[in-house]
């Protein structure tokens, strides 16, 4: 391992310590874990690309807002289940604005982070119909969401989307679709890891077959706006925010405060689901949780049981940030542009040491820049180049994780700051120096 910065031997005596049996096949928060050992022992700093952390200061008007809230008491008193009603209203023009769908305020519900969302609605959506045991992922995907359904003990299928792209998405669909036991499908847009980013035609084939089979679509928009290929910063203006939402009444969207407002550490976020799903009576649900609609299963059943609501200043703090982006007196996309433009520069000192871009097109166009991107290197696997580059002072997490069958990496630039640029590249030098004649 010459050029390397990082010992080796430090390196393996931290991944004994940890009982990782394989570097390449580990979680995020083992290679987390790994890593903040090794820079503790070697005092040697990292280029971490592992872990999807907002690396921007939080947004002014929500710091403000909750540090507000804070002062008027309102950490003394619980929320109601379903969210403050200010918060739902804003929510509910954040959609109208910036999505061009209309939705009722009382489908607007605040959770714990996107997460807590997701998890009440996989546990709903897997009661809906005893037929119906299985949920769809259109992977790569966030890899902790089927940690979720882990948890919950549910089954969940999934297929990369590599080679379904267009009219090819709706067969593959089908294919699952037509057996019957599907209940919801799941997909981030942009996606996570990959970046791509869903066509009209692709939404819509998803909204037609949701409607076809009754199932539930579940959109996480964790980066919402951020496909920086088209300016989606303008209330009320197109374009807008691509969405499965225009396309059938049976989703649920997911909008998380963490990457476009960089308000991870408060864990908010808003679930939004349309009227039509949030009233449906569903006999399965009923029997189950005792509960009327779909809706108050969601809110006074599940979120009730889990957390009797979300952050009462929090809520006030997203409240503030949705208004100012309703306004127009924030441009919340024009903050997050950071990340497209790290990105260009980070693929670029990639490209030029031996590496390749996995997922390269969005079907007719170049690929985005933006919060991720995929990268491998010849002869290796994705669990291999993992464990490689920990020895260079490089971490990120291997594709397979994320559901992917291509082989690779997921590389997130939020984490790598600027000045850290001339040091990445001396290192991915050192390693092309290693590998490429090997």
């Amino acid at each position: 391992m010459s050029g390397s910065p990082i010992d080796k031997t430090i390196v393996d005596q931290k991944i004994k310590e940890l009982r990782i049996p394989e570097v390449g096949k580990a979680s995020i928060r083992e290679i987390v874990a790994l890593v903040n050992l090794v820079e503790e022992e070697t005092g040697e700093k990292y280029i971490r690309m592992e872990m999807g952390v907002p690396g921007l200061p939080p947004a002014k008007v929500g710091t403000e807002a909750e540090i507000d809230a804070l002062k008027r008491g309102v950490g003394s008193i619980y929320p109601m289940v379903d969210g403050i009603k200010p918060l739902k209203e804003e929510a509910a023009k954040f959609v109208r604005n910036f999505m061009n769908i209309d939705v009722h305020p009382k489908g607007c519900i605040p959770t714990v982070g996107s997460m807590q969302g997701t998890y009440v609605a996989f546990l709903a959506a897997n009661n809906i119909d005893e037929k119906k045991d299985t949920a769809l992922f259109i992977d790569p995907g966030f890899p902790v969401q089927k940690q979720q359904m882990l948890v919950l003990g549910q089954k969940y299928a999934t297929f990369d989307v590599f080679s379904y792209r267009g009219e090819k998405l709706r067969i593959k669909l089908e294919e699952f679709l037509s057996k019957g036991n599907i209940h919801s499908i799941i997909y981030s847009n942009p996606n996570n890891p990959s970046w791509i980013c869903f066509t009209e035609d692709e939404l819509k084939i998803i909204g037609e077959l949701a409607n076809k089979y009754d199932v539930i679509v579940m959109e996480d928009l964790a980066y919402f706006g951020m496909d920086f290929r088209r300016d989606l910063s303008e209330p009320g203006k197109p374009p807008f925010q691509p969405t499965v939402a225009k396309y059938t009444n049976n989703f649920i969207l997911f909008i998380s405060s963490s990457k476009i407002f960089s308000y991870a550490g408060q864990r908010i976020g808003v679930m939004v689901i349309p009227e039509s799903l949030f009233d449906r009576d569903y006999p399965v649900l009923q029997k189950r949780f005792h509960s009327t609609t779909f809706g108050s299963t969601i809110t006074l059943r599940l979120l009730y049981s889990i957390s009797s609501g979300t952050s009462h200043s929090a809520q006030w703090a997203l409240t503030a940030m949705l208004k100012a982006v309703n306004e127009g007196s924030f441009n919340f996309v024009d903050d997050v542009k950071e990340y497209g433009e790290k990105a260009k520069v980070m693929k670029r000192l990639f490209l030029e040491n031996g590496f390749d871009i996995v997922y390269k097109e969005d079907i007719d166009q170049p690929i985005a820049d933006g919060f991720y991107f995929t990268i491998s290197y010849p002869g290796m696997t994705g669990n291999e180049l993992v464990a490689n580059l920990i020895y260079f002072g490089i971490s990120a997490i291997a594709l397979d994780n994320t559901g992917s069958l291509e082989e690779g990496i997921r590389a997130c630039v939020s984490f790598v700051k600027r000045d850290q640029f001339e040091e990445l590249e001396k290192r991915l030098k050192a390693f092309n120096q290693n590998f490429s004649e090997k």
